[in-house]
């Protein structure tokens, strides 16, 4: 092969194929690694905050709660605001930072006294960390992308979050608990946050994340901005709903599941598997909805799979359970249902920043407002509730939620909507065109200059397999 063609093409990286901008590879490792750690506790806490150290399980809840509001601030500032003004590497930083020094915290003396306020406060604040850890890989993430491979790339995100918290996570507590026991395996999970971060510090070299993704805007009025475009771009308020109801029910049924499967003679271990059987159907859904929201409708994709699939798979949580009885493969399957639908909202970030691209920041801040939120949402539904209702009850509540989430889902329009395809794949008013800074510093023109310079890829001109 000859000629100019020849001279100047370049085989395209396997990450940029499958949708991951190769130049974020260490960012998405680096997650993966903190967010394993992040969830060594997720299938035990509840329990050994009630059987261990005596809280009652709604008192086990109100703890979770509490760390559910302080992730819900920092999930608002971290890929918003601070990473307008720090960047996104910074927020990492200060996040991995909260969140070693409150573990530590927590289990060298809130723990050994058995205090339920010191451990309520500790492990409140600890809630700072992991949500400016990723999502300001996340703002990382929307400020390199190309526009018509966000999903994926979000995608991709999401798979390594899920991956870690809280599967890879999981197997660490299975496998390290018996030796060291649940306190020892919390000391152990230390390590490993110190690791993922260490790997983003150290090894991710990407640029855009190194300085603020919008350093000359007023601190104020980007906060206050942030809270004025709800009004002013209504579907962004829907939007905010949305998220909000998207993993309200995960962060409930991990809190107060754990006791209804013990009632029906599950032991810690099979639950443990049944979280992890959850968020692999959840890993393996992530890619299959990013390619769809992208290449077929984002809203329908959520409406359908994120609102309706996750109902039946809330109700199937009880009612297959609870008429089976000790039935493992039953359980398996209702909880592989509501993991697949809980990964159908992976178009949501593309949809809500194509309705206002040039704010881009103050968008990412109402999403990871509502992702933060639901933290402290789902536990807070179950701590009301659960003693009234049980575990019944709750799950009807949240497969409420989750219906009227895909009538929502609707009402928000998607990147595309309406358009040809190729109309569809160009860039917004005021967003990055071809070599035309955009209203960010140019990320997305950095990042197609480095694919034409062999040092990323060609994924903006890529045709979606």
């Amino acid at each position: 092969m000859s000629g100019p063609a020849a001279s100047t093409a370049r085989p395209r990286h396997v990450l940029d194929r499958i949708g991951m901008p190769r130049v974020l590879g260490w960012g998405y490792t680096g997650v993966l690694l903190f967010m394993i750690g992040d969830g060594v506790e997720t299938s035990y806490l509840s329990k050994y905050l009630g059987d261990d150290l005596g809280f009652s399980e709604t008192g086990a809840g109100a703890v979770i709660t509490v760390y559910g509001v302080t992730a819900a601030i920092a999930s608002f500032l971290g890929a918003g605001l601070l990473s307008d003004r720090w960047g996104p590497r910074r927020v990492m930083a200060a996040g991995a930072a909260a969140w070693v020094v409150f573990h530590v915290l927590m289990l060298a003396v809130a723990v050994p006294a058995e205090n339920y306020w010191l451990v309520m406060v500790t492990y409140g604040l600890r809630g700072f960390g992991y949500p400016m850890f990723a999502y300001g890989f996340l703002s990382w993430v929307m400020a390199v992308a190309p526009r018509d491979h966000q999903s994926k790339a979000v995608g991709w995100f999401w798979f390594s979050y899920s991956a870690g918290y809280p599967i890879l996570g999981s197997f660490v507590f299975a496998a390290a608990t018996p030796a060291l026991g649940f306190y020892g395996t919390l000391w152990l999970s230390l390590a490993v946050v110190v690791a993922g971060s260490l790997v983003v510090l150290l090894l991710l070299r990407e640029r855009t994340g190194f300085a603020g993704l919008a350093p000359g805007r007023d601190a104020r009025s980007e906060l206050a901005g942030t809270f004025r475009i709800l009004f002013e771009k209504p579907k962004l308020g829907i939007s905010l709903l949305i998220r909000l109801v998207n993993t309200t029910p995960s962060f409930g049924m991990w809190v107060f599941m754990p006791f209804f499967v013990r009632d029906l003679g599950f032991g810690d271990g099979e639950w443990n598997t049944l979280l992890v059987v959850m968020m692999v159907a959840n890993l393996g859904a992530l890619p299959v909805f990013g390619v769809l929201g992208d290449n077929w409708s984002g809203r329908k994709t959520c409406a359908l799979f994120g609102g309706v699939l996750g109902a039946v798979g809330c109700l199937l949580c009880y009612y297959l359970s609870a008429a089976a009885g000790h039935a493992f493969l039953l359980a398996a399957v209702a909880v592989a249902v509501y993991g697949a639908g809980l990964a159908g909202y992976v178009p949501l970030p593309a949809m809500m920043v194509a309705q206002a691209p040039e704010r881009r920041g103050q968008v990412m801040g109402v999403y990871t407002l509502g992702a933060g939120l639901s933290v402290a949402v789902g536990p807070l539904i179950g701590t009301v509730t659960y003693g009234s209702f049980g575990f019944r009850g709750l799950m009807w509540i949240y497969a409420a939620l989750l219906l009227l989430n895909a009538v929502l889902c609707l009402c928000v329009t998607s990147p595309g909507d309406g358009l040809p395809r190729e109309r569809a794949m160009e860039p917004a008013a005021g967003e990055q065109g071809a070599g035309v800074p955009g209203p960010r510093g140019g990320a997305a023109g950095r990042y197609e200059d480095a694919a034409r310079d062999g040092g990323g890829t060609a994924a903006a001109a890529e045709t979606p397999a």
